[in-house]
């Protein structure tokens, strides 16, 4: 992330304790590889400060980070709007799908066969590594994470992907460099947005997505939510 150590954690410390309520309130498990993403999100930031600490180099940390970032996001984001989306949606969300294990395979095997190294440029990290046909890689990743999003058929999931892929752009275009780095970040922030599709989706105690008009009554006094897709 930008600045220092201090933001990464302080960031990170916050969207993971809304990655936290995003788990506590998500109606089932269908939405729960969504609902933990800020969790997942905000250790990584969380974990950013000790690439920090560490002035940068080829430690743990700094492998983990690019784990996470690489290959982990690659299919996690994907595989968890598949899980959530409508049934409607869901043949064509087999592409983001599977242009992200393919993705993760390349950057897996790229991260075992060649070190990466963290950089501190000034306010921002940067992530060395030596990827074959990197451009290629770089495109199947945002079809992965963004594309997931935006084909979901879900509003609250294409408003992320919006905001994500924009920011995509930005970072891009300020930080080329430190691109990974300062778009993970971006997209942790974004995340936030998870908390109010969770709350929508209806968490414990809440109201089902489908509305009054998806509830059926059966037997005296009980109701029971009807399938709506997901």
């Amino acid at each position: 992330m930008c600045w220092s150590a201090k933001a990464d954690l302080v960031a990170g410390a916050g969207i993971a304790a809304v990655g936290v309520a995003c788990v506590a309130r998500a109606r089932g498990a269908r939405d729960l590889p969504l609902a933990a993403l800020p969790l997942l999100l905000g250790a990584h930031q969380v974990l950013e400060a000790k690439v920090w600490h560490s002035a940068g180099g080829t430690g743990p940390a700094t492998v983990a980070w690019t784990v996470i970032a690489l290959p982990l996001l690659a299919v996690w984001v994907p595989a968890g709007v598949l899980c959530a989306a409508p049934r409607h949606a869901r043949r064509r969300l087999m592409i983001p799908l599977t242009a992200g294990v393919l993705t993760a395979a390349a950057l897996a095997y790229a991260l075992a066969a060649r070190p990466v190294t963290a950089e501190i440029r000034g306010h921002t990290v940067g992530y060395v590594v030596d990827l074959p046909h990197a451009q290629l890689l770089i495109a199947g990743y945002l079809l992965a994470t963004v594309g997931s999003l935006l084909l979901s058929g879900d509003r609250g999931l294409r408003l992320l992907g919006i905001l994500v892929g924009v920011g995509a752009v930005v970072c891009w275009a300020l930080w080329r460099l430190e691109f990974v780095s300062t778009w993970c970040a971006f997209a942790a922030v974004c995340s936030v947005v998870l908390f109010f599709w969770v709350r929508g989706r209806g968490g414990p105690g809440g109201v089902s997505r489908g509305g009054p008009g998806n509830v059926r009554r059966l037997g005296a006094g009980r109701t029971w939510g009807s399938d709506t897709g997901s």
